[in-house]
């Protein structure tokens, strides 16, 4: 009797702590899509940002979460295509890079949420109905903050006091440049500083824009808006810039690290470390169109030593003094 029920308690032991016979399912990783326009090496400091905002929220590529990256490489007729790929992968959201990638995004789905890493005008643009209810399956991040055109100027005017003349070189079919150029040019009123807007629609226009911004009546500096076509020319923007010794202001950091003399404005870094927030609340069940979009919390400043001394720039020591960054 006493073996029977020692032989019991073993089988009852077994039984409780042994393998269980049926499979548990496996937890669910979401798949996230994240659509660039620019290559990912050019843009490896927002890449990475990203990355740095999910792992703040416990996300770990690979582990707990998966992400399908893709770029146009700077070819328009791809953007559609990569968009409607994340679509067919069925991706449990999708990341923007920019505002023609979202408008490409936002034309293959109307259902999977989007969250723009940045967007000078979201609204402008018709991916939210306000900043605070975006409606639609749209939201994410805005690029631009009212006051930024006018530091610009204020720090531009320091460098060069006898600033009177300004090009403004943009794209005039990106819906940002619209919304960036109505608050410079009332900053401009404030520094009593005229400005000529110069349109770049194609790769072919930049040298002729810039040879127009150093004609007869030459602006004293450039004002560089950020759209695809400049973005991914910036090497040769920057060269033009060097070549007609025109100082000029650019709006992505990028410029900078890559020659070009000085940035003010948003920290895109830090507004996609935020979009991994906004990707984290709609796995959790929020609504995209329920989530406001936020405006831009960090700024910095660069200056670029090199690029200055090339065309034979001095900088003064308040304006480096304020500087994030320095290139020498």
């Amino acid at each position: 009797m006493t073996k029977k029920i020692i032989l019991w308690i073993l089988a009852t032991i077994l039984l409780t702590t042994g393998p269980r016979t049926e499979a548990q399912q496996p937890a669910k990783v979401p798949r996230i899509g994240f659509q660039l326009d620019a290559p990912l090496s050019m843009l490896a400091g927002r890449v990475e940002g990203f990355r740095q905002g999910l792992r703040e929220l416990g996300y770990v590529e690979g582990k707990n979460i998966a992400i399908e990256w893709r770029s146009s490489e700077g070819k328009v007729e791809r953007r559609g295509e990569i968009a409607a790929e994340l679509v067919r992968l069925k991706v449990d959201v999708i990341v923007s890079g920019g505002p023609t990638v979202t408008r490409a995004i936002k034309e293959a789905t109307s259902t999977i949420p989007i969250v723009m890493g940045q967007d000078t005008d979201p609204v402008g643009s018709g991916f939210a109905a306000s900043l605070a209810r975006p409606g639609g399956n749209i939201t994410g991040l805005s690029a631009l903050s009212p006051e930024m055109s006018g530091k610009q100027l204020e720090i531009m005017k320091e460098i060069l006091p006898k600033l009177s003349r300004m090009a403004v070189i943009g794209n005039s079919t990106n819906p940002g440049d619209a919304q960036v150029l109505r608050e410079t040019v009332l900053a401009a009123g404030a520094y009593d500083v005229y400005l000529r807007y110069l349109d770049v629609l194609d790769q072919k226009d930049i040298e002729p824009v810039f040879r127009a911004a150093a004609a007869k009546g030459r602006a004293d500096a450039l004002l560089i808006l950020g759209n695809p076509i400049l973005n991914l020319q910036r090497k040769q923007v920057i060269e033009l810039a060097a070549k007609h010794r025109l100082p000029a202001s650019y709006a992505r950091p990028e410029y900078i690290e890559a020659g070009g003399l000085m940035y003010y404005g948003t920290n895109y870094n830090d507004l996609f470390r935020r979009a991994a927030t906004y990707v984290d609340k709609i796995l959790k069940g929020a609504k995209p169109g329920d989530i406001p979009v936020e405006q831009p919390i960090k700024f910095e400043f660069i200056v670029n030593l090199k690029a200055a001394k090339q065309i034979g720039l001095t900088i003064p020591p308040q304006v480096l003094a304020r500087a994030d960054r320095v290139i020498r």
